[in-house]
């Protein structure tokens, strides 16, 4: 169908109309695609199950600086509070933040790095700490 339906939904785009389902496919003048969704904010939004082989997220920066000499990493304590005090980790979003805004795969993965790299100078600092007792 070319134009709207009843209900004024996809003026001005090309879409497919399945009567017991709505439109299935959308493609709005601004060029956004709608698979599952009649109005999409998005370039490509998919109401439903996405399969692919691979996805590649292309990212403006990425966590390695959590290695930088001038990185402020938080003492275990610092972070042990803002747990009890927030309930998730410092730089990562809560439960709620999540279910209402969703994530970024990217961001969310570049965060999780920063974890990890964190997780991995905690380690390296408390190495050292056996070292030097066992050597007492």
């Amino acid at each position: 169908w070319f134009g709207r339906d009843n209900t004024g939904v996809m003026q001005n785009g090309l879409g497919f109309w399945k009567t017991n389902l709505g439109w299935v496919l959308t493609m709005a003048d601004n060029g956004n695609i709608g698979i599952g969704e009649s109005n999409s904010q998005y370039k490509l939004a998919v109401n439903g199950t996405i399969k692919a082989k691979e996805v590649r997220v292309e990212l403006t920066g990425w966590s390695d600086f959590v290695f930088d000499k001038d990185y402020n990493l938080k003492s275990l304590n610092e972070v042990e509070n803002f747990i009890k005090d927030n309930g998730h980790l410092p730089a990562i979003p809560s439960e709620k933040e999540v279910l209402e805004q969703g994530i970024s795969v990217g961001e969310i993965n570049s965060k999780l790095l920063q974890k990890i790299e964190e997780l991995t100078l905690y380690i390296i600092e408390m190495k050292k700490e056996i070292n030097e007792l066992k050597n007492k």
